[in-house]
């Protein structure tokens, strides 16, 4: 089979140890360049990676001929710059979530990406995962009767960290973009339809540059259903989701990262009884970037059209801004 040859542009962790291995296990993929800022810093990546080609700037991956996708897991300030050369360079586009700063911005870089003739898909690797399907599939079969609630938790503790970028708040730090942006993605996902109002509450550090290392929301959905959600980066570790019905419940222990076979499977529980849900151990992304080059190659289109990076964004601004405002916001679609 024709592998879909991809470019990383920048050694972030989450490209190193999730994103990359995920291509070189993915039926479609596999990784041909790395750049970096700093040569040497890519030539060791390439080396550890067994990635043929080390570039010394973004701009010569751009250039190569031989890249057909490039993945963008740079600071979130540096999405829309990067999306949209790669963009004109005629290179498909997965983009690290969140997709960018604003809504504003992630419409300029889908509208880049779809005057040039490339896909835009931002990376939530979770939704890939095919128990969300089945966790769909529970609910459309009325097993935990309608819908009242979905609660999201997505929360760690990395305050001594004071050089990371996620504390740089014109860089597009802080808890909500981070790790917030997977509850709020969950629900309109499960769902299936757009919030029309949110409500929050963050804790800005001084200590962080101000970004938000917590913050607590409720998302207002139609159908008298909404969500509440908290996500931090000075809290303890959780990461996990329940969807509450008249009749049952849905809980996913690992709702957005999962280690280990034991937390890809989730719990359905209906009045006394409780079942496990067992699901295959997959990699999420592997299946994200063979869901791209499906797309790619026109065999499929796209899982996640990027209007929905849009619409996640929308969400987001919301949020930030009711936390600054202290206010409920309502939004438009």
């Amino acid at each position: 089979m024709t592998k879909l040859r991809w470019g990383i542009l920048g050694c972030a962790k989450i490209a190193m140890r999730a994103c990359i291995p995920g291509i070189a296990q993915s039926e479609t993929g596999v990784v041909t360049a790395i750049a970096s800022r700093d040569l040497q810093k890519s030539q060791e990546a390439a080396a550890s990676l067994n990635i043929p080609k080390a570039y010394g700037s973004y701009e010569e991956l751009l250039a190569d001929p031989d890249i057909d996708a490039v993945y963008i897991p740079l600071p979130n300030h540096l999405h829309k710059p990067w999306t949209i050369r790669a963009a004109q360079a005629g290179k498909h586009v997965l983009c690290e979530k969140p997709a960018a700063l604003t809504a504003a911005e992630t419409e300029e870089m889908v509208s880049a990406c779809e005057e040039n003739g490339v896909l835009f898909a931002e990376a939530f690797m979770y939704r890939h995962h095919p128990r969300y399907e089945r966790v769909k599939e529970i609910i459309d079969a009325g097993e935990i009767g309608d819908i009242r609630g979905i609660h999201g938790a997505f929360t760690f503790s990395n305050p001594d960290d004071h050089a990371n970028v996620r504390y740089k708040r014109e860089w597009g730090g802080g808890s909500l973009y981070d790790v917030g942006c997977y509850p709020i993605s969950a629900a309109r996902l499960l769902l299936g339809r757009e919030p029309e109002a949110v409500t929050t509450h963050a804790f800005f550090s001084p200590e962080h540059d101000n970004v938000d290392m917590m913050m607590s929301g409720l998302v207002e959905f139609s159908g008298n259903v909404a969500l509440t959600f908290d996500c931090g980066m000075w809290a303890a570790f959780r990461n996990r989701l329940e969807i509450l019905g008249s009749k049952g419940r849905i809980v996913l222990p690992s709702a957005f990262v999962t280690p280990t076979q034991e937390t890809t499977d989730f719990q359905v529980i209906v009045g006394p009884d409780e079942r496990t849900e067992s699901v295959p151990l997959l990699n999420q992304y592997a299946l994200q970037a063979d869901d791209l080059a499906y797309a790619a190659w026109g065999r499929k289109s796209l899982r996640f059209a990027p209007q929905d990076a849009i619409a996640n964004m929308k969400v987001l601004d919301a949020c930030l801004k009711s936390a600054e405002e202290r206010a409920r916001i309502v939004l438009s679609h």
